[in-house]
């Protein structure tokens, strides 16, 4: 009796190197993300910041950390960059200043198309 596995094979071979493709796709899918949120960030606050924070939506950056699986990302006003020290006041507000919420509403627009990108490679994995 004769079985061609040549199927399975290839099957076998795709499983093996799964694991690592998805892992740097992860970390694209949270590179691109984390871009967009800064980018939107960056815009809005230079509508709301004002004249006496024009510096402040240049302090906003981001950083992608590996992790096991994939990456994480923060995203925020750099202390160290000028006028960065204000974000918790601009984004939180204080007794004498409303919060504006910059970096709320830019993650709120960015989570349905990072939700989508990370659906669409749980979708395409080999193992479905």
């Amino acid at each position: 009796m004769t079985a061609d596995v040549r199927e399975l094979q290839r099957t076998a071979v795709a499983l093996r190197s799964a694991p690592a493709r998805a892992e740097q796709q992860m970390t694209s899918i949270v590179t691109r993300g984390a871009l967009s949120i800064k980018k939107t960030w960056a815009a809005t606050a230079a509508a709301t910041a004002g004249r006496h924070a024009r510096h402040y939506p240049r302090s906003i950056s981001y950083d992608v950390l590996p992790i096991p699986g994939g990456a994480s990302a923060e995203i925020g006003p750099d202390k160290a960059r000028k006028q960065g020290a204000l974000g918790n006041l601009l984004e939180f507000g204080s007794v004498h200043n409303r919060p504006h919420n910059d970096g709320g509403r830019a993650l709120a627009a960015e989570a349905p198309r990072f939700t989508a990108h990370v659906v669409a490679l749980t979708l395409r994995a080999p193992w479905q």
